[in-house]
């Protein structure tokens, strides 16, 4: 497939014009979505806006306005990159958006998607319910820093840690964090896992949104996500090998009263498959699968059973 953006430039005229084409273009390109939005068209209201800087929720009426010539080769550009090299929206634009905030991105930080964002806006009921507000937060993963930065404002008074293995991850959730002037309520980490940990503290929250992608999966993905760092993708065979050098030890960073949101995506038959005595409970999500929630008492019998996984017997 190929784009005439000469011809698309010297022809289209109005935002409409560009949406109408933007969007028969992703149809023609069959792009993947996944990275935000759920419908090509949504797709292009997301790319021609941005790239015009109109929120997406721009009113109708600027529909009709005409594009100066330099605005319309940025968006015949931005389509180029999106439809025929397959980049992602959030690259292009360098922003992904969650719960109406927007994070820088780039492609060195897996593009933020969790559900698990969706769940911190609602507070994170009806779990915590009947203990006092947390404390103390650790956002295992955290890549960009999206749910770091989003348990602040779940939870006033917590004090969040942000932990990755990717310097360059961290670099990224650095610049996040000061976006939004949280510089002395995140502290960012480098460690895989809990293995470079500074100090064993008892967290009252921990999400976990690791890698997850079986070897399968990885074969056949899309190329749109072959733009993000394998590292925060591909995790083994099944898909779990980071889940289970996690769940060995997450449960002695818990506080009595503390819970783990884990998010472990299609790989969560494989989980169940490799803890057969373990009753998980999957959470019922629009658009998602495989995020479940442990309490410490949980996190400690499964611990066990997850080190002979990691150490193989």
């Amino acid at each position: 497939m190929e784009l005439n953006t000469d011809s698309a430039v010297s022809q289209l005229t109005t935002i409409r014009d560009w949406l109408r084409w933007t969007c028969s273009r992703f149809f023609e390109a069959e792009i993947a979505l996944g990275h935000g939005s759920d419908t090509y068209w949504d797709e292009a209201v997301f790319l021609v806006l941005q790239a015009l800087y109109l929120p997406p929720t721009t009113d109708n009426r600027v529909l009709n306005s005409r594009l100066t010539l330099p605005e319309r080769y940025k968006v015949a550009e931005w389509v180029q990159r999106r439809a025929i090299q397959r980049e992602p929206l959030p690259y292009i634009t360098q922003v992904a958006w969650q719960q109406g905030m927007g994070f820088y991105v780039d492609h060195r930080v897996l593009i933020p998607r969790s559900p698990i964002a969706h769940l911190m806006a609602e507070g994170l009921e009806p779990w915590l319910d009947h203990v006092a507000p947390p404390s103390r937060v650790l956002d295992m993963c955290t890549g960009s820093g999206c749910l770091a930065i989003l348990s602040t404002y779940a939870f006033p008074e917590a004090q969040v840690d942000g932990v990755d293995i990717s310097t360059d991850a961290l670099t990224v959730a650095a610049f996040n964090v000061n976006k939004y002037g949280l510089d002395q309520r995140i502290r960012l980490i480098k460690s895989d896992g809990f293995k470079a940990f500074p100090e064993p503290i008892p967290y009252d929250v921990i999400l976990a949104n690791p890698p997850y992608v079986d070897a399968n999966d990885m074969a056949n993905i899309a190329p749109e996500f072959r733009f993000e760092p394998a590292l925060a993708l591909e995790s083994g065979e099944d898909g779990l090998q980071f889940t289970h050098q996690f769940l060995s030890q997450v449960a002695g960073f818990l506080s009595e009263q503390g819970f783990v949101v884990l998010e472990v995506g299609n790989s969560w038959e494989a989980l169940e498959a490799a803890y057969p005595s373990i009753s998980f409970i999957w959470l019922e999500l629009e658009h998602a699968v495989g995020i479940t929630v442990l309490t410490q008492e949980e996190c400690q019998r499964i611990a066990p059973l997850a080190q002979a996984l990691t150490s193989g017997s």
